[in-house]
């Protein structure tokens, strides 16, 4: 999650290849073949009045109803005008959450407060605002949670204990908690059971498009659904957390399950993505059980064989918001997975993933088209984990690059830059050490991202 937003859309052409107007969608001062190709595809999302990412979806998934489930969304003016900024989810009495939070030591105040009341394990009522992250506020953000957190409890008629938060924007500015108590009351008339979509588009901040994702699954021969949505496109590099992304379910199950449920969930999705390796102070992924779908089978353990689909779907639902994530991110032309394998454990591998997903130096030298593998010799050798030059190999795509301490003999530098200049690229890592493997993904390190996050509080 991106901990500030981009405010100001006017034209900012300071650079040579600048993209210097990305509301209207007209491409200037960049070089004509790549401005004409950009321009064929380029959308610009309503919400931000950013390019919509080259690497979007086709098309964004339409979540059913989910019993048990409302919402509402308002243009509170927390940060920006006209554009919609809060969000208000009502949940059924007996919703049970469970939920994991950024490791950071400078967390944001909804962070803090989440982290105490998951405890409860209840959940009434969730409110996201973007625009402003309450993170390094002191009291004055502590005492805004705690307003929010008191007239959400009133309007929805529960307890403030069972009330989660969220926040999304720039860090260290006050929260203007008035702005989004003002709005409450009115959201709680307005909630409805299909308003995922305008959910979604209310916590974005410099996304490019919503996130959502869904899926189905039995729990001993019960259909239930899960429906999740996700905000993210820069300071992406959680941390035992996601950005921002809220999952719901209608599935009955205690707390103790759905947290162990997204434990081992989150690790292949959102641990396994960075877009920066910058982890956010307001990271939360918050998942709700209403229990209002079909009766099922009593659960009481996540082992539970019954519960092997749902467990299944919910990991499909947050590697496709994960993966939505990445693709979103800032000034991103392309989706970048690599993989590791032959470490000494999988804990060896993921750190060398990640060393070499984060390196600049690989990330601009994959969106120049440039393929310099070593940039990869480079990445493996300073994670600090056990490596053989001779015993090492690195493909890029089916293509293999370097072996046995050298460039490979095969090696054919056409096959090598074609592997690196579509908008999918894929690495692999072969340490011949163990059997550790990992995979992990990122994207491409562009001018986009460097405009963005230069001007972010202009």
């Amino acid at each position: 999650m991106k901990d500030r937003e981009i405010g100001d859309t006017r034209p900012r052409g300071r650079h040579k290849n600048e993209l210097v107007s990305c509301q209207t969608g007209v491409f200037e001062n960049i070089p004509a073949t790549l401005g004409e190709k950009m321009a064929k595809s380029a959308k610009v999302t309503q919400k931000t009045g950013h390019l919509v990412s080259p690497l979007a979806p086709k098309t964004i998934a339409k979540l059913p109803p989910l019993a048990g489930v409302r919402l509402a969304t308002a243009a509170a003016g927390v940060r920006y005008k006209n554009r919609t900024d809060v969000l208000l989810v009502l949940l059924a009495p007996g919703t049970r959450v469970a939920g994991v939070l950024t490791t950071s030591k400078t967390a944001s105040a909804p962070v803090l407060w989440c982290r105490e009341k998951l405890a409860n394990a209840e959940a009434r009522v969730l409110v996201v605002n973007s625009g402003n992250a309450n993170a390094f506020t002191g009291n004055a953000g502590r005492e805004g949670v705690s307003t929010i957190a008191g007239e959400a409890a009133a309007v929805a008629g529960c307890r403030p204990q069972e009330v989660f938060m969220a926040s999304t924007g720039v860090i260290g500015e006050p929260l203007p908690a008035e702005k989004i108590t003002a709005v409450l009351s009115d959201l709680v008339t307005q909630g409805a059971a299909g308003n995922w979509r305008a959910a979604a588009d209310a916590i974005m901040t410099t996304d490019t498009y919503p996130k959502t994702a869904t899926a189905t699954a039995l729990i001993d021969g019960v259909k239930v659904t899960i429906n999740g949505i996700a905000k993210g496109s820069g300071m992406i590099a959680p941390d035992m957390a996601t950005m921002l992304s809220f999952v719901f379910t209608d599935a009955n199950l205690p707390a103790s399950v759905l947290q162990d449920c997204l434990n081992a969930a989150v690790g292949p999705s959102f641990n396994s993505i960075t877009v920066d390796s910058d982890t956010s102070t307001s990271d939360t992924l918050l998942l709700f059980a209403t229990g209002k779908g079909g009766k099922h089978t009593p659960i009481t353990n996540a082992s539970d064989k019954k519960l092997a689909q749902f467990r299944k779907a919910l990991d499909e639902v947050l590697l496709d918001l994960a993966l939505q994530v990445v693709r979103d991110g800032e000034g991103a032309q392309k989706l970048i997975r690599v993989d590791v394998s032959g470490a000494e454990s999988d804990t060896a591998a993921k750190r060398i993933a990640l060393s070499i997903a984060n390196s600049p130096l690989v990330k601009t030298a994959i969106a120049g088209n440039d393929a310099n593998w070593g940039r990869i010799v480079m990445a493996v050798g300073k994670s600090g984990e056990a490596a053989d030059r001779d015993r090492l190999k690195i493909s890029f795509g089916s293509h293999v690059v370097a072996e046995k301490g050298m460039r490979a003999a095969k090696y054919n530098e056409a096959l090598a830059t074609k592997a690196v200049t579509g908008r999918e690229v894929q690495i692999a890592v072969e340490l011949g050490l163990g059997k550790g493997q990992a995979r992990v993904w990122t994207c491409d390190l562009t001018h986009g991202y460097i405009d963005i996050n230069a001007n972010y509080r202009s």
